[in-house]
This record gives C-alpha cells, sequence and structure tokens, in this order.
C-alpha cells in the first residue's frame, strides 16, 4: 500500500476514532497490550533480524536502542496500559463561559484527526505513539528509520489485533513500510490528510521536517543538555547527577552532553569528575566517558580538546564536553548560545544562584539539583509520551495525551441571533 493510500484510509478512520468513548478506547487499549505479549515470539524474531542487519553499521549505542526482549516488550505493554489508565482527555471543557444573552460557550478538547509520525530506529515508539494518539481520539500514521522496519511491522500486526477486538477500524493505525526518503516527503506534504506531523529523531530529520513540511508540525529536540556545577554545589551531589545524567543512558535525548564548572570549583571538582566518570568505569569494565575539555578545563586534568562543534553536538555515547564559566551568568550565556532549548539544571546549594538559573534558562525543562533524565512522559505522570517538544506554541516538554488534542469552540444557544 502506497504512503497516500494508507493516509487516505487513516482519513476514513477518523470519524469513528473521534466517536469513540472511552471504554472503547480503553478496551482496545488493553487488547492492543495483551496482542504485543502475546505475539512476542514474533516480535522478537523480527527485532533479532533487524539487530543483525544493523550490526556493524550503527555504534553499540544506537544497537542497544535497537534491540528489544521480553522485558522491554513488557513494558511496551505495560506503557500501553497505562495510557488506558488515562483520563480521556477528548471532550474535556477547558473553559465555560455563559454571556449575557444566555449563549454557553465551552472551550472543549477534541481530536486532532490524523497524526503522522516520523521516528527512527527506537521499535518501542512504535507502541508508545499509536497508544497516546488512538487514546486522544485521532488516527495515526507511522514511519520508522529502516533499521527497525521488520520490529515496526511486528509490532504494528500486534497493535491492529488489539484495534478489531475492540471494533474499532485497523486502518485507524497505518505503518509506512517504505523507508526511502520519498515517503517521508510524502508525509510532510500531505495536506489535507495530515493533520499534525510529529517527526522524532536526530537534528537532520527533525530540521528536514521543518523546513520541508508544508503541514503543521511540531518541532521535537535533539537534546544538548548541560550541567551547570556551581560553586556552592554539593560535590557529591553534583557527581551522582552528572554519572547518572550522562551514563544512565547515554542514547537518549535527555542524557547530558555538556558539563558546565564553576571557576572556583574547578581544580576541586574537575579531577573527581574523571575519575568518577573515566577511571572508575574503565576499572569496573564499563566504557569510559572520553572528556572533550576547553582549554581551562584541559588545565586541570587531561582529556581530549575540545573542538569547535563539541559544544553544539548531541553525542549520544559516552562522550562529555567540558567548559569552565566564570559563575550562573556565563553559564546561561553559554546556554543561550549552544543549547537546543530540551533540558538544562543547575546543581548549587544557593536558592538566589537557582533562581537565576531557572529564570533565565529558556528549555522546556529546567531542573535544580536533579538528573536531567527526569525529562520523560511516564515520570512527569503524563504516561509514555509522544515525544519533548523544544517549541513555544501548542506542545512544549514530554508531551501526553493532552498535548495530542486541539480544541474547538461548541456553542449552545436557545434561538439567539446577531
Amino acid at each position: 500500500m502506497t504512503t497516500l493510500e494508507i493516509l487516505r484510509r487513516a482519513k476514513e478512520a477518523k470519524g469513528a476514532m473521534a466517536l469513540a468513548g472511552p471504554d472503547v478506547k480503553d478496551r482496545a487499549l488493553s487488547a492492543m497490550a495483551e496482542a504485543l505479549e502475546a505475539q512476542a515470539p514474533a516480535i522478537l524474531a523480527a527485532n533479532a533480524l533487524d539487530v543483525e542487519a544493523a550490526r556493524g553499521a550503527v555504534s553499540e549505542v544506537m544497537l542497544d536502542r535497537l534491540a528489544l526482549d521480553q522485558g522491554r516488550i513488557h513494558g511496551m505493554a505495560q506503557g500501553v496500559r497505562e495510557v488506558a489508565a488515562l483520563p480521556d482527555p477528548v471532550g474535556l471543557v477547558l473553559r465555560r463561559e455563559v454571556r449575557p444573552n444566555g449563549l454557553v460557550i465551552e472551550k472543549t478538547a477534541v481530536p486532532m484527526g490524523v497524526v503522522a509520525i516520523i521516528y527512527e530506529s527506537r521499535p518501542n515508539v512504535t507502541s508508545d505513539a499509536a497508544a497516546l494518539a488512538l487514546k486522544a481520539g485521532s488516527a495515526c500514521v507511522l514511519r520508522c528509520g529502516k533499521e527497525a522496519r521488520r520490529s515496526a511491522a511486528a509490532i504494528a500486526a500486534a497493535l491492529r489485533e488489539g484495534l478489531s477486538a475492540a471494533g474499532l477500524p485497523q486502518h485507524a493505525l497505518g505503518l509506512v513500510e517504505d523507508a526511502t526518503r520519498q515517503s517521508a516527503r510524502e508525509l510532510m506534504t500531505a495536506s489535507g490528510l495530515v493533520d499534525l506531523l510529529i517527526p522524532r529523531g536526530g537534528a537532520g530529520l527533525i530540521r528536514a521536517c521543518v523546513d520541508q513540511a508544508t503541514v503543521p508540525v511540531i518541532e521535537t529536540g535533539t537534546g544538548i543538555c548541560h550541567i551547570y556545577v556551581d560553586k556552592d554545589a554539593d560535590l557529591d551531589m553534583a557527581l551522582d547527577i552528572m554519572d547518572n545524567a550522562k551514563c544512565s543512558r547515554p542514547s537518549v535525548c535527555n542524557a547530558a552532553e555538556v558539563c558546565l564548572v564553576h571557576r572556583e570549583i574547578a581544580p576541586a571538582f574537575l579531577p573527581r569528575l574523571r575519575e568518577r566518570l573515566v577511571d572508575e568505569r574503565a576499572a569496573r569494565g564499563l566504557p569510559p566517558v572520553e572528556l572533550r575539555l576547553d582549554g581551562e578545563a584541559a588545565a586541570v586534568i587531561p582529556g581530549t580538546p575540545a573542538g569547535p562543534d563539541d559544544f553544539d553536538t548531541e553525542f549520544l555515547d559516552y562522550i562529555l564536553a567540558v567548559k569552565v564559566v566564570d559563575g550562573v551568568d556565563g553559564a546561561c550565556a553559554h546556554i543561550a548560545a549552544h543549547s537546543t532549548g530540551h533540558s538544562e539544571a543547575v546543581v548549587t546549594r544557593d536558592e538566589e544562584t537557582a533562581r537565576r538559573f531557572t529564570a533565565l534558562v529558556d528549555s522546556a525543562a529546567v531542573y535544580w539539583n536533579a538528573s536531567t533524565r527526569f525529562t520523560d512522559g511516564g515520570v512527569f505522570g503524563l504516561g509514555c509520551e509522544m515525544g519533548i517538544s523544544t517549541q513555544r506554541l501548542h506542545a512544549r516538554g514530554p508531551m501526553g495525551l493532552a498535548e495530542l488534542c486541539s480544541y474547538k469552540y461548541v456553542v449552545r444557544g436557545t434561538g439567539q441571533v446577531r
């Protein structure tokens, strides 16, 4: 089936999805979760083929993002169940006004219609995106990267079983298996068929969608996330946060890519940072972090000299750019110049420094004494997320059900005329 045929069938399903009540959608989601677990052998077999084909062509970190196991499939199913358990956003009255002439005006949440998602090689996005879009009353059309195409097809097949079990049209969930750039361009330019396009992936994919799309796009973010260690930081806390933000899962968008260190504590902190992220990890047989250091940091500890692009790169790997700054204002100025607007953190015991940092840093999530790794729909209580929006219009930060709805004004009268 061609991309346009998939989109037309999804548009045909819009009405059925808009009319589906909360109970019907929740039954479908529960059946989708059960089907994921029941079809785990087929999904794992397809994923094994994807992983084998990608081995040697992508990094080990990216291979980890692609690989599934029984536990990850269970996690995908659990994510779908968590979405089913969330309150239904459709029909929620956001504001109600009764005018002097008796008109009742209700600003009401409604489905987007057809939501298209272009994403790269993370198979779990297939179930996350489908669950959120369908719970929000929309049809959805998914297009994954070529590395995950077999996995995505097997997952989508299981999810469609759940839709059918609840009496909803299977073509409310479409999967574009053509992984060429042509299919991406067709989604970007399908005016009248796509009501919202959401790209999830690297900077190149997102920029292509923003630049080329003729349909509405929500810009999700590459994550050049910064952690600023202030002169008044608890250094043990700062090391724990830095270790978690960089090393717990370096291939995700909320992992830290840059550490900014106040000049006054650089001589004390940087050697401990190197010991924690490089020496101790190597001694435990873990991948050490490559530290890419600016001139001042390099005068304190050994590492790789930072290149001209290192403070503007989402490494998604065990690499950390390190810079010494003269204080909170210097940290904020650096972030303003280099951040992608995703997530930034300050580690300090000084409340005024924290207040200044959180006021000046213009990112979707700003942390005080916590890891950037918390920027996640599930952690924020939204269920599994559609992505992290780094724009300011309509949606910002983790995008859950509310962000996948639009609204319209439903006006009730008793014969009023103007």
